[in-house]
């Protein structure tokens, strides 16, 4: 284990925070806290001009949020690993954290030497989710995403599958031929798509298009 403390930068914008976590890391050997922010504009800043080991960033801040911040530090290539410490575990906040490069997550009322572990682990390279961020991004990877179409969307995109033409889809589904073409053009915007075949094959990859 190196001798060199692990460096922090602190990213909340309450001041009891800030100071109650820079108390907790001065007072316990092995971290240094080298600055403070309030927001994530500062803290984007800071990492740069200082290079810290790690920074625990809050999520949710006026004038700046966390998930900005750690947008922006990962297209910078900081090396700084960011340790996201927040009260909020919604699947808003948690995946779009992690997805845009927060070595780990945890909640605000995690036990201190909880704290200090996953510090250690996040400097060390390694992910660190507290148990319920872990069971939620664990239930989101099980639980297919809901469909991005409508159901009448879903009905055209069906018939599409069959091979069925607009004027037939129109027919079947008592809607003009111009209102068949809206609908698709909508459900291929949706889909990322450009014609039929794309639609039918990003229909049944994504689970909207039963395998009968």
């Amino acid at each position: 284990m190196s001798a060199d403390p692990i460096s922090l930068l602190l990213v909340d914008d309450h001041p009891v925070v800030r100071n109650g976590l820079r108390g907790m890391f001065e007072s316990a050997p092995g971290f240094t806290v080298l600055a403070e922010a309030s927001n994530g504009v500062e803290a984007v800043e800071l990492a740069t001009e200082l290079d810290p080991d790690v920074i625990l960033m809050d999520l949710r801040m006026p004038g700046g949020g966390g998930l900005d911040a750690i947008t922006e530090l990962a297209r910078r290539g900081a090396r700084a690993k960011v340790l996201v410490l927040t009260t909020w575990d919604t699947d808003t906040d948690t995946l779009p954290a992690i997805e845009a490069g927060a070595t780990g997550y945890l909640l605000k009322d995690a036990p201190q030497a909880e704290l200090f572990t996953a510090v250690r682990e996040a400097a060390a390279g390694r992910t660190v989710l507290s148990p319920a961020v872990a069971s939620r991004l664990v239930t989101a990877v099980r639980t297919p995403a809901p469909s991005p179409l409508a159901a009448r969307e879903r009905e055209v995109l069906a018939l599409v599958a069959k091979g069925t033409s607009n004027r037939d889809i129109a027919r079947e589904l008592f809607i003009s031929e111009a209102t068949v073409k809206t609908h698709l053009s909508h459900l291929f915007t949706k889909l990322g798509v450009n014609d039929r075949a794309a639609a039918v094959a990003k229909g049944y990859e994504q689970g909207i298009l039963g395998t009968e």
